[in-house]
């Protein structure tokens, strides 16, 4: 069986726009992974971290997937590891690589590992505009359709390149 599933990329270290390039190959070359889309991509200011820190380059893929959500967790943190992401021990520091699994279908996951679907996603204009450019319409569970909550995030600072 296959899902839909949107996972948000970010990235403000190195050549960020190479790294996308690149990381749209390697899911594509993931067992269970075909990349169906990718949304404009755009320009943020680091939220809710340390100063100093570049802008963030951010789209949102749509894969069709065959994994198991933790099993699509544990994949895209290889990928991330590829990329030499460094999770340190500064919250939202700068990174490499971040790909964070957003959405599978409808589904409602709440493990020791994983939150479905991921929780900021309707405070985050870098997420939403994207998702938006991919379907507006839609449903996140619990939390709204995506043309509607992007209403709450307009004031945050995005630039689509």
């Amino acid at each position: 069986m296959s899902n839909t599933a949107y996972i948000g990329f970010g990235s403000n270290l190195g050549d960020s726009l190479a790294t996308l390039e690149s990381v749209k190959k390697e899911i594509n070359h993931c067992p269970g992974l075909s990349l169906k889309r990718v949304s404009p991509v755009y320009r943020s200011k680091p939220v809710d971290a340390p100063g100093g820190q570049n802008d963030y380059i951010n789209a949102v893929f749509e894969l069709s997937t065959s994994l198991e959500p933790e099993a699509l967790l544990m994949e895209l943190g290889a990928v991330e590891n590829n990329h030499g992401r460094v999770r340190g021990e500064v919250r939202n520091s700068s990174r490499t690589l971040d790909l964070d699994l957003l959405l599978v279908d409808k589904l409602v996951v709440n493990s020791n590992s994983l939150t479905l679907p991921h929780p900021r996603i309707s405070q985050r204009a870098f997420v939403l505009f994207p998702l938006y450019d991919l379907c507006p319409d839609l449903e996140i569970p619990g939390q709204g359709i995506v043309r509607l909550l992007i209403e709450d995030v307009r004031d945050q600072e995005l630039t689509r390149l």
